[in-house]
């Protein structure tokens, strides 16, 4: 890292650099994010002041967030913080950083009407009950996750956000009539475990990944207790589309904004 006085685009620049090496895949960004961080400004500032020098403190901040990043930490967790749709969410290492693919499950439940009752299951950080709550504040929602850390953090940002979004402990569905059931269940399969980035198997919570040797376990278990006609919306990988359809009745697919089957939604059989 540069010393205390060099400018920040030199900052930038090492710390770039280093990320490069370490195999991250957007080693600019990461810098600009980290850097901006320690300096306590946004992004925008640092093209403002590239000619500024670092202050020490921030020097040394940065030099930190820069050796976690370099661990292969991701930035979320390093920034304590994830944007998901027009909410921003602490997340630390008790819950999994929201995807991009997931705010599907929310577009999904927006055209509900009026005063639906909307359950989140396997809720983790809150991210897809709160954004839909702070989107549909009429609609009535509630969450739920077998963690405990989960349901703590999950709750933590309701009340940050001051959303009212009431999050439970429960395995699975807990007792209550909805109108619509919202998942996103572990569905990553057991041999994928050592293919996935380092990002994921060194700092997300496992639990929250692995389903067994297909990748359906949760979702079976969600299936199979969730009484006869209730609505599901379930998140899944691509390749599971068909065999999740399978499970469900009247069953649609819905594709991800890269164009993969990510969303089935039906009624348990």
């Amino acid at each position: 890292m540069p010393g205390a006085v060099a400018p920040v685009r030199d900052a930038l620049s090492a710390a770039e650099d280093a990320l490069r090496a370490a195999g991250c895949d957007t080693p600019r960004l990461d810098a600009e994010l980290l850097i901006a961080h320690a300096m306590g400004v946004g992004r925008e500032r640092l093209f403002i002041d590239a000619d500024g020098g670092l202050q020490p403190a921030a020097s040394r901040r940065a030099m930190e967030l820069v050796r976690r990043r370099v661990a292969r930490e991701p930035v979320a967790y390093i920034l304590g913080k994830k944007g998901f749709r027009h909410i921003d969410l602490h997340v630390d290492r008790r819950v999994l950083i929201p995807r991009p693919e997931t705010e599907l499950l929310v577009e999904l439940a927006l055209s509900l009407p009026s005063g639906a009752r909307v359950h989140d299951v396997g809720t983790g950080s809150g991210a897809v009950a709160l954004a839909l709550k702070h989107e549909r504040p009429d609609l009535v929602v509630s969450a739920s996750d077998a963690s405990s850390d989960a349901v703590e953090v999950a709750r933590a940002n309701a009340a940050a956000l001051g959303l009212d979004v009431r999050v439970s402990a429960a395995v699975g569905l807990p007792a209550g009539e909805f109108d619509m059931v919202l998942a996103n269940l572990p569905y990553v399969r057991e041999d994928e475990w050592r293919s996935l980035a380092p990002e994921i198997t060194r700092y997300e919570p496992r639990e929250a990944l692995l389903s067994g040797e297909d990748g359906l376990d949760a979702i079976r278990a969600l299936v199979a207790q969730a009484p006869a006609g209730t609505l599901l919306a379930l998140e899944h990988a691509p390749a599971r589309a068909a065999d999740v359809r399978g499970l469900l009745r009247d069953a649609q697919t819905h594709l991800d904004l890269a164009g993969r089957e990510r969303v089935t939604v039906g009624r348990v059989p």
